[in-house]
């Protein structure tokens, strides 16, 4: 009889071990192990680099010569961006490029050929909303304000040039696709509206102008969301 107890005794407490330790590993695994929830939320931090063509909208005039017109250039050049996501819909966008414009005389100054040459750093900050019901693709649209400098600025055929530093305002339609948790491909356009003054003085005559720009910025690259 005393055998027969100890064996039942022995049973019991291997089997309450057993319970025991499943408990135990039940509850490990149901504990997030670390760093397993910085994969599941993205960081609200992205940054793109995209080539850029810069098409200008050939328009323009000086004042007081009537029938003046004025044409620029269209460049490439590359763009680096970053976003800021408040919400997975709302995010905010800096956008950083510069670039150069030839500037030349069109109808009645149209002799002049080019006047000049000015590069221009023009900022642009956007308030973005975002679709996210789409999968992997997910287009945008946005709104904002720039702010363009104008820098090492060269005259033509004129004997000097000063393009004025200005605001303007942006729209912005475009769409990332994304390839993995991180990476992905982005096209992307925006309108600037942009139309500074500016001073020129043409054979000892001081005159002044404005120059409307509004260049449509076209872009396509890489995205990458930290």
């Amino acid at each position: 009889m005393r055998a027969a107890r100890g064996v039942t005794a022995a049973v019991v407490l291997i089997v309450m071990g057993q319970q025991a330790v499943a408990a135990d590993l039940a509850q490990a695994a149901s504990v997030p192990q670390a760093g397993a929830s910085a994969t599941e939320v993205p960081s609200p931090w992205q940054t793109r680099l995209r080539a850029l063509g810069v098409v200008t909208q050939d328009a323009g005039y000086v004042n007081a010569v009537p029938g003046s017109d004025l044409s620029y250039s269209n460049t490439v050049t590359p763009e680096l961006d970053i976003s800021y996501f408040f919400t997975d819909n709302i995010a905010t966008e800096l956008i950083l490029g510069t670039t150069y414009a030839n500037i030349g005389g069109q109808g009645t100054i149209g002799g002049l050929g080019e006047i000049g040459k000015v590069w221009l750093l023009p900022p642009t900050l956007t308030l973005q909303y975002h679709f996210t019901d789409l999968g992997a693709f997910k287009p945008y649209v946005g709104a904002g304000v720039n702010y363009t400098i104008f820098y090492n600025q060269d005259a033509g055929s004129a004997d000097a040039l000063k393009v004025k530093n200005t605001f303007g305002t942006a729209l912005q339609v475009g769409f990332d696709y994304m390839v993995d948790q991180h990476w992905g491909v982005n096209f992307d356009v925006k309108k600037l509206f942009l139309k500074p003054d500016f001073d020129v003085r043409v054979d000892g005559a001081k005159l002044t102008g404005k120059a409307a720009l509004d260049p449509w910025l076209i872009g396509a690259g890489v995205t990458y969301r930290f």
